[in-house]
């Protein structure tokens, strides 16, 4: 192999940015340990003066997550330098990422700066980040609708002021590959003292073409490729990790680079954050989706069944999946559960494999065995929901329904000890369940979103709902999974009601203490 190129992750920052995912701390760290085992170079852990939730966030990942560098996204602003550099502290590994904008549009419009002002802030911005850290990564916002002499210029100036890593972001999907290796081609030429940084690229997917430009990047010699995993991110989302690492490593004949990632870790770091996000991965996405590795047709399957190569260009193992039939039912043992747990690469302490398998026990009650994907969707997200305290737990359900008519829920939930019961009517099933419940918990909380999907195909195939709670601005995620659409509707409210009671627990405790530490989103 030749060259190797950097993967630098930004899921908990980018993606994190994409309308409708809101990931706590807990969460966002588990994300992170899974990007460490997956091999990422760099983890953007999130944008620290946005929000004190953020900078927790940062800080708690600098603290706890080891091998990756741990970077923090900062305008430049001297607050939000000083914010990133204080989360980063803990980091043993730690790089601030400043940007600015240098497109016309952006800097008449957005910033309302003349080009030198915006040069110069790039300059003061660098030096103040490398006080706080050894490496320091510029980003030009809507660099690819800049004009090419002036980004030449900032970046000329940073490298100057101390940048280690240059970034040229396509911020809105614009440039078209051919038109991205003339300006990656031009800013080698035009940039005094590029030799000794690295060259690093973020594209976004307005039209589609954002894994094909970080390609086209690689080929034209970038050493760092900006991306998330299942592409998440503003808008039409960033280019897709899963998707450039596995073009690099199956067309390794015509790029001959090589990335640290364990491709056998991306299956299921695609799953934990579709799980911790409620962000379904769309069925024939690219690598990752469900029918990636499907194979319907007649023909198709007659191929392969001859020679995979005939129509799989890469194996579902290279990515972690397995191509048997997980055979699990009933009367599986703990031990048979567990051993299964670790051949896919699940490790669970004793009180996560404890609830793993309760749960595991339940569906497997009602099917006649359960499938890998149904397992994967049972475990995924397990530590994070075992940080949050089941101060509501669900005793019995009973719903009747029909048309025409109404539907009824009877509810029982076991709070501090005691068991309540709550009847409701409502138009539908789900609806009247939220309703008994509400009157048990004795108030209305906003249901923001509700999803439902079946993991697995069949008459007894389980349900997974997502769904989200909003109050006083904030949101919270849960999930359920059961052959019962209903009673997985239940858990999902329950979950995310559980942490939302969690949430004023902890904001009572801290009630006025950091009043001043909001800084607003950068425009």
């Amino acid at each position: 192999m030749g060259r190797r190129v950097e993967i630098f992750d930004t899921t908990l920052r980018d993606g994190e940015q994409s309308p409708g995912i809101s990931l706590n701390p807990q969460e966002k760290l588990e994300i992170a340990k899974q990007l460490a085992r997956l091999g990422v170079d760099v983890i953007e852990a999130g944008f620290p003066v946005a929000s004190p939730g953020d900078f927790a966030a940062v800080e708690t990942i600098a603290r706890e997550v080891h091998g990756p560098v741990i970077t923090a996204l900062a305008r430049c602003v001297p607050n939000d330098i000083e914010q990133a550099g204080t989360a980063l502290k803990p980091a043993v590994r730690r790089r601030i990422h400043v940007f600015i904008a240098t497109s016309p549009i952006h800097m008449e419009y957005k910033l309302r700066k003349k080009p030198d002002e915006v040069l110069a802030a790039a300059v003061t911005s660098v030096q103040l980040a490398r006080q706080y850290a050894d490496e320091v990564e510029f980003s030009a916002e809507d660099a690819t609708r800049s004009d090419p002499d002036f980004l030449a210029r900032v970046f000329g100036a940073v490298v100057e002021a101390g940048a280690t890593v240059l970034n040229v972001p396509d911020t809105v999907g614009y440039i078209l590959p051919e038109e991205f290796r003339q300006l990656l081609g031009y800013l080698r030429e035009h940039v005094p003292g590029i030799d000794r940084v690295k060259l690093s690229v973020h594209c976004h997917n307005d039209l589609g073409l954002a894994v094909a430009n970080s390609l086209v990047a690689v080929a034209a010699g970038v050493d760092q490729i900006e991306c998330t995993i299942n592409g998440l991110g503003e808008r039409a989302g960033n280019a897709a990790l899963e998707e450039v690492v596995m073009a690099l490593r199956t067309r390794a004949d015509v790029f001959g680079v090589e990335t640290g990632i364990v491709t056998q870790e991306i299956y299921r770091t695609s799953r934990l954050v579709s799980a911790l996000t409620g962000v379904s991965v769309q069925p024939n996405k690219a690598i990752v989706g469900e029918n990636a590795f499907a194979h319907e047709a007649g023909i198709h399957q007659d191929g392969v069944l001859k020679a995979r190569a005939t129509y799989e260009i890469m194996t579902p193992e290279s990515i972690g999946l397995k191509q048997s039939r997980l055979v699990l039912g009933k009367h599986s043992g703990r031990h048979a559960f567990r051993q299964r747990l670790q051949e896919m690469g699940y490790t669970l302490d004793d009180a996560q494999l404890q609830q793993a398998y309760e749960r595991f026990i339940q569906l497997a009650d009602r099917k006649k065995t359960v499938s890998e994907a149904e397992l994967v969707a049972l475990v995924s997200g397990l530590g994070g929901q075992l940080e949050v305290p089941e101060e509501y737990r669900l005793v019995r359900l009973l719903v009747t329904s029909g048309t025409p008519g109404f539907a009824t829920a009877t509810v029982s939930l076991q709070h501090a000890g005691v068991i309540s019961t709550e009847a409701a009517v409502a138009d539908g099933p789900v609806e009247a369940c939220y309703q008994a419940i509400d009157r048990i918990t004795g108030g209305h909380v906003e249901l923001d979103s509700y999803q439902l999907q079946a993991v697995t195909g069949g008459k007894d195939a389980a349900g997974e709902v997502v769904v989200r709670l909003k109050e006083n601005g904030q949101t919270f995620l849960g999930r359920g999974l059961s052959t019962d659409v209903i009673e997985a509707s239940v858990q999902a409210y329950l979950h995310a009601f559980n942490k939302l009671v969690a949430a004023r627990a902890m904001g009572a405790a801290h009630s006025g203490a950091q009043t001043q530490n909001e800084v607003a989103q950068a425009e």
